[in-house]
């Protein structure tokens, strides 16, 4: 080949020399978020998000926003709820406060509905109700505050609240539908869950009920306590084979009426509950569970419980 015709040697380019760091998000909270994450009901609870009553409770129509007829003692509700967040303080979770809300929104001290934890972060719901849509605007702002990652905003037509699903295991979930869940909420919820490598189980809830928690509740590990006339059969079937043993509530008004399946477990066969369920207290008791009491009279008269205005962000 003569001179003039040689090829041009030209440097190649180089590669990008960069790989990405192939870890998981759930591997990557802790160390970029936070300390947060949640895929069970029972493991040692170590941080929640509450909303203390503000001037939403103070002047509102009950009727219209489904609580009690009962006049609420304000100031009492404010002590009760604070005697709740001290227990919690008392058995080492931090507790964290939705401080912002909008004025008109009453039952956003229910703070259950507007979030599900997961492993990797949190779901923004999607509240059913006329008058709760928009609470959940607040409840993404104090997530924002705390550092915590919301994962999925519920969009579209879906409607979806947190009482509507209920931890099983770390690879078990059941999900309701009903009037506080549709089909698309319950699929939005279902491919996050499913992504994180976890079965969800569907539930229909009874025309009766709105959530979970008002009918079935784990106590630790391998105990649930259920209201058995409204929970479907194949969902306690498939507890039943993952061990658990199913104790059924004595009592339908201490179910209705004050609540006693709206506990809280602060850590597995140690729960926090409302006063004024005797049966179903003695019931958990003989089977070796303790039980901690607390008067939520005021909170109650907004239909709802524990279980309901405690938002969990981080278990075990």
């Amino acid at each position: 080949m003569s001179e003039d015709r040689k090829k041009i040697d030209i440097d190649a380019i180089a590669g990008e020399r960069w790989f990405p760091k192939e870890t998981t998000f759930e591997n990557d909270l802790s160390e970029y978020w936070g300390d947060w994450g949640v895929s069970s009901e029972v493991e040692k609870l170590k941080a929640v998000l509450l909303r203390r009553p503000g001037k939403e409770v103070e002047h509102f129509d009950a009727a219209e926003y489904r609580f009690s007829e009962e006049p609420i003692d304000v100031e009492l509700m404010r002590r009760q709820h604070d005697t709740v967040a001290d227990i919690y303080r008392k058995h080492g979770v931090s507790v964290y406060y939705v401080e912002e809300q909008r004025e008109d929104r009453p039952n956003a001290i229910f703070c259950r509905d507007l979030v599900l934890m997961t492993p990797e972060g949190a779901i923004l719901t999607r509240p059913g109700m006329a008058a709760r849509r928009g609470e959940e605007r607040y409840i993404a702002k104090a997530l924002v505050d705390l550092g915590v990652p919301i994962i999925r905003t519920i969009n579209g037509d879906g409607i979806f609240e947190g009482a509507n699903a209920m931890w099983v295991d770390r690879h078990t979930c059941v999900l309701s539908t009903g009037s506080r869940c549709n089909r698309s909420g319950f699929e939005q919820v279902k491919y996050e869950l499913e992504r994180m490598g976890v079965t969800v189980y569907h539930m229909q809830q009874p025309y009766s009920n709105i959530h979970i928690d008002g009918l079935m509740n784990p106590v630790s590990n391998d105990m649930v306590l259920v209201h058995a006339s409204q929970v479907p059969y194949d969902i306690l079937d498939m507890m039943k084979k993952k061990g658990y043993q199913i104790l059924e509530a004595p009592s339908r008004t201490e179910v209705r009426e004050t609540f006693a399946c709206n506990f809280v477990a602060l850590e597995p066969g140690v729960i926090l509950m409302a006063e004024g369920n005797p049966r179903t207290q003695a019931l958990l008791e003989s089977n070796g569970v303790t039980v901690l009491t607390v008067d939520i009279s005021e909170i109650m008269k907004g239909k709802g419980a524990l279980h309901c205005i405690t938002a969990y962000l981080k278990r075990g």
